[in-house]
């Protein structure tokens, strides 16, 4: 580590006498600076981001690390008005892609939905992992994305929706395998997508996360967040397990069904796609597929919270019953074909 440490490091690392210390949006605006400028040496890229996922900041500083970063990240200069970002923190009980079928079930029944996401770090298969299995395109830009919403009622964006700040912290740590420090980033991501949409559902795996959490989504986040926990730690709306929607005002009950987490485990590689469609097409186990439907609500309501669940759930059911819902997935594969042909 370089002899003058960033303050910023050094306030972090120094936390074990004060836990409570608290840095602030114009000192990580300064600690960007100095990774723009190549000023930040790796040994401080490591300590900075060991220290922030061995021990979590305040939410008060979480606040002021995410805020610093959107004030940064350019104007998107588009909105969506309507849509949804339905997005997970990762981590807890592995499962199949629960989120993103939600995403074309929540679409198929008339909810716009523009998905953030990424590849896998704790589950079987991250959304761009199976997405990439499916042959769905991710959108490079919010024009992009635009386009798709308007054709479709559905996109997914790519990496271009997160702050550069964050990869440009990762690339300093190389050649060390970033995996083990990145925990704290990986937990903010969802909420440091600048995805200009109408609400979002993040699913929450660590319920101890969520005051930071809503800290800086308070914070950062222009756009009503709902985040979703559950007793069991998965990162989704479960039905089964004592589920609580965190809206930053009124907790949001969430109705109970019956099932178990053995019922929603991913599949291997060579039966994923198929697996996943079943699902969409309402043909999954009734755990599997009662799941999707609930998570598919949620995004329903946080478009329009006056939707009454029972309303919701109908609409969602529809969809799959219906074939709406697989049909739409069917539709995105269809699309990325004939655009790898004209290419």
């Amino acid at each position: 580590m370089s002899a003058a440490v960033h303050p910023v490091v050094r306030a972090l690392l120094d936390r074990g006498a004060d836990p409570d210390a608290e840095v602030g949006r114009a000192d990580w605006h300064s600690l960007w600076d100095a990774l723009g400028a190549g000023a930040l040496a790796r040994g401080e890229a490591v300590a900075l981001l060991a220290s922030l996922s061995t021990l979590r900041p305040t939410p008060a500083t979480a606040a002021a690390f995410a805020r610093s970063l959107v004030e940064r990240a350019p104007a998107p200069g588009i909105t969506f008005p309507g849509a949804v970002n339905v997005v997970g923190t990762g981590g807890g009980p592995r499962t199949f892609n629960v989120s993103t079928a939600a995403a074309f079930v929540a679409a198929a029944a008339g909810t716009p939905v523009v998905k953030s996401g990424s590849r896998s770090r704790t589950s079987a298969h991250g959304s761009y992992d199976l997405l990439d299995r499916l042959g769905v395109p991710r959108t490079r830009s919010h024009a992009e994305t635009a386009g798709a919403l308007d054709r479709r009622g559905i996109a997914f964006t790519g990496d271009f929706v997160y702050p550069v700040e964050l990869a440009a912290l990762v690339r300093a740590v190389l050649p060390l395998p970033p995996g083990p420090l990145v925990g704290f980033v990986n937990l903010l991501g969802p909420l440091l997508a600048v995805v200009p949409v109408a609400a979002q559902v993040t699913g929450v795996a660590d319920r101890s996360a969520l005051p930071l959490l809503r800290a800086v989504a308070d914070a950062a986040v222009p756009h009503p967040v709902w985040l979703c926990a559950n007793t069991a730690g998965a990162d989704e709306l479960l039905g089964f397990a004592d589920d609580t929607i965190d809206t930053g005002g009124t907790p949001v009950p969430v109705p109970r069904t019956s099932g178990s987490l053995a019922q929603l485990r991913p599949v291997p590689d060579g039966e994923l796609v198929e697996h996943f469609l079943d699902v969409l097409a309402g043909r999954g186990t009734p755990t599997a597929v009662g799941v999707v439907r609930l998570n598919a609500a949620a995004v329903i309501r946080a478009a329009d919270p006056a939707t009454t669940w029972p309303a919701a759930l109908a609409g969602a059911e529809e969809a799959m019953r219906s074939g709406a819902a697989v049909g739409l997935a069917q539709r995105e594969r269809t699309g990325r074909a004939v655009a790898v042909a004209r290419g």
